[in-house]
């Protein structure tokens, strides 16, 4: 349940970002070939779409397993070592990340006063997105590492 909810807020946040991403672009290029002037805040507006777009995909990619491996070198080590990197790999990305979403909520709060130049939000809302990164690729990696040790057991 719990799992197809995370998947589901991932997508609608891929979706809802891309869109805004698109339409952004798509009204700076018609403004640039018509006679209005490109509003200000479209620039702005379409990074952050971007950097909100990437962040709720990363965790549906680590989910659906579509970052690079390296099948060359895995395939060349002894049985023992493979089943080592399929725990430590996971394991030592899930600290990573765990590390990373505590110091982004202080990042966060850090962008709290600060204020964007153009649209004039305050940056913790940007900031925010480093914070969904992390926290959605540790929740598939910990599901990842426990099906990893559940399947390891006699």
């Amino acid at each position: 349940m719990l799992n197809k909810t995370v998947g589901r807020l991932l997508k609608m946040g891929t979706l809802l970002s891309t869109y805004g991403l698109l339409f952004t672009v798509l009204l700076q290029i018609i403004c640039r070939f018509t006679p209005m002037n490109t509003p200000a805040w479209t620039e702005e507006a379409s990074r952050i779409f971007f950097i909100y777009a990437m962040s709720f995909a990363s965790g549906l990619a680590m989910k659906n397993e579509f970052y690079v491996h390296l099948d060359m070198f895995y395939e060349r080590f002894p049985e023992r070592i493979k089943k080592t990197l399929n725990l430590a790999v996971p394991s030592i990305t899930l600290i990573l990340f765990v590390v990373m979403a505590v110091y982004a909520i202080k990042f966060i709060i850090l962008g709290i006063p600060e204020k964007s130049p153009s649209m004039g939000f305050n940056m913790g809302i940007a900031f925010f997105s480093i914070f969904i990164m992390s926290t959605s690729i540790g929740y598939y990696l910990l599901i990842k590492i426990m099906k990893i040790i559940k399947k390891s057991r006699p």
